[in-house]
């Protein structure tokens, strides 16, 4: 009995300080990318509960030690991963009604440089018909695969690289003022433009790949977490409806896309309707959220949905918003505290950038 209480002990250890050190705001690889697991860590924590419970000595205080803190872990995981289950209120409403004239279908892809099953996307396309389609990691061998879509999609914005960062834009509807622009690495870039609607409104598009903190990109998150807030700060402060979208190279429910979503007032469709994880495609017990669309009150949901693999190591994400007469959906999302802001400003100086490096099309 002993053997198994040090055995427990030892791995109760271990998933307090997996749990405990994304608390730490230490901008390193290696605390950050324990955002990313939660969900995983939460099973981990939950089988844990039940074993100790049923194969420990219960009449023992150091039993209760270990139930306490493994308790505590559960909470604490659960704390992040529940608004994104259906049993959380949602956070963007459904859609009353299908308006053709004020909707708008975007598919936001991660194509996977070395991936070559450039048919399978292209069928995902046909099938979903979406209005809007963002990819990423697209090089030249995929600009020229994707422009067979230009019958259809007939406004582009292309920026075809070879460094697992190009990016490439197809749209039905006019794009205007478009910019492709890097915010804070010379080699990263994102895209900005006007979307105009068959109803005539203008939407308000940025579209990001931050690089992640990983070993083999970015010791630190802080090049991320830069081009995340000046967005998120200049899109706080424009009236014209704003979509942002991408992969994010972070997780929806990490501290730093929460600070995204409290500096910029954009909402989140998935609250209250599921994780919808986008990566990876190829390992079901190892995935996660990374590729985002959020968007200002300006809309509501029609449907939202994670389509099928089509080789890349992500799946494309699908969303339909219908944009709203006037401005009184009343929907809000994560309130800013002072501390949010300081956070947010330390990012920034970090860096050296500003909200105003970020193009704002649609502003005079």
């Amino acid at each position: 009995m002993l053997n198994l209480f040090v055995s427990f002990l030892i791995i109760t250890i271990i998933l307090a300080i997996l749990t405990l050190l994304p608390i730490w705001r230490f901008e390193a690889w290696w605390v950050r990318s324990l955002d990313f697991p939660r969900l995983q860590l939460l099973v981990v924590s939950l089988f844990l509960l039940l074993m100790e419970a049923v194969l420990l000595d219960l009449s023992q205080y150091t039993t209760w030690g270990l139930l306490i803190v493994v308790f505590f872990c559960v909470v604490y995981h659960a704390w992040w991963i529940i608004p994104y289950t259906r049993v959380f209120p949602i956070e963007v409403k459904s859609a009353k009604r299908a308006d053709n004239q004020r909707m708008i279908r975007i598919m936001t892809a991660n194509v996977l440089t070395p991936n070559r099953n450039a048919e399978a996307l292209i069928e995902l396309v046909r099938k979903n018909v979406p209005d809007l389609i963002v990819t990423l990691e697209s090089d030249g061998w995929w600009q020229v695969k994707l422009d067979t879509l230009e019958s259809d999609y007939s406004y582009t914005i292309k920026c075809p690289l070879d460094n697992l960062y190009g990016m490439h834009v197809y749209s039905r509807f006019p794009l205007t003022e478009s910019k492709v622009d890097y915010l804070v690495a010379p080699d990263i870039p994102s895209i900005h433009t006007l979307l105009t609607l068959p109803s005539g409104d203008k939407i308000r598009h940025h579209f990001l790949h931050p690089a992640p903190p990983s070993p083999t990109e970015n010791d630190e998150s802080s090049e991320r977490d830069a081009e995340l807030i000046i967005v998120a700060k200049s899109v706080a402060e424009t009236d014209t409806p704003v979509i942002v979208t991408g992969d994010l190279n972070d997780v929806a429910w990490s501290e730093t896309t929460r600070l995204f979503r409290k500096i910029s007032g954009l909402l989140d469709p998935r609250i209250g309707r599921g994780m919808f994880n986008t990566f990876h495609a190829d390992y079901w017990f190892m995935r996660w959220p990374l590729d985002h669309l959020f968007h200002s009150d300006h809309f509501t949901l029609s449907k939202i949905s994670r389509l099928a693999g089509f080789g890349s190591d992500h799946f494309a994400l699908f969303t339909e918003l219908v944009l709203e007469t006037g401005n009184n959906v009343q929907q809000s999302g994560l309130k800013t505290s002072e501390d949010d802001l300081t956070w947010a400003k330390d990012k920034v100086d970090d860096q050296n950038v500003s909200k105003y490096d970020v193009p704002r099309p649609g502003t005079s």
